[in-house]
């Protein structure tokens, strides 16, 4: 440590100059219990995870304005399941969501358009109903995540407006 100048300094004391210590510790490993070696598993009830996602609920609130719900349907619900096809698509790319994620995601289910084909409404109400209760509808969720296949979702925005709602059963996949 540096000492003020009015500190009296024997001439004769050697400066002293940087020291190994005499441990080295050796070098870090991934063993923690929980740590994924390789990568991440895939299968039943794991989900996408990727970076940032809670993100994509800031951008799922911010188009709530422009979603259009028919009778019997709730918000909450709609946004919930959502949230789920778009996150799979963000995961896909490994990064975190953006707004195109979720204008694919509410575009393929029809909530972006005014009046969506009666066959797709009659198709998600029963889906997306309850969904908004976050503990105890996984499984239901990944229900709607899934019926989006993964060439849908590899689409860019401009490519599943064009083809909603003419083709809207290739883009859920039936």
């Amino acid at each position: 440590m540096a000492a003020p100048k009015f500190t009296p300094v024997d001439p004769t004391d050697a400066p002293r100059y940087y020291e190994s210590p005499d441990h080295v510790p050796s070098s870090w490993m991934p063993d923690r219990p929980g740590e994924i070696v390789g990568f991440q598993p895939h299968g039943e009830r794991l989900g996408a995870p990727g970076p940032d996602q809670g993100y994509a609920i800031k951008i799922a609130n911010s188009m709530r304005s422009k979603l259009h719900l028919v009778a019997g349907e709730n918000e909450d619900d709609v946004v919930r399941g959502c949230l789920g096809v778009a996150l799979r698509r963000a995961s896909m790319f490994s990064r975190a969501p953006v707004v195109h994620d979720l204008t694919i995601a509410f575009t393929v289910w029809g909530y972006l358009d005014a009046e969506p084909p009666a066959e797709l409404v009659e198709l998600r109400k029963p889906l997306f109903e309850g969904l908004r209760h976050v503990g105890h509808h996984y499984a239901e969720s990944r229900v709607v995540v899934d019926h989006v296949p993964l060439d849908t979702l590899r689409k860019t925005p401009a490519q599943v407006t064009s083809g909603f709602p003419a083709e809207w059963r290739s883009l859920l996949g039936l």
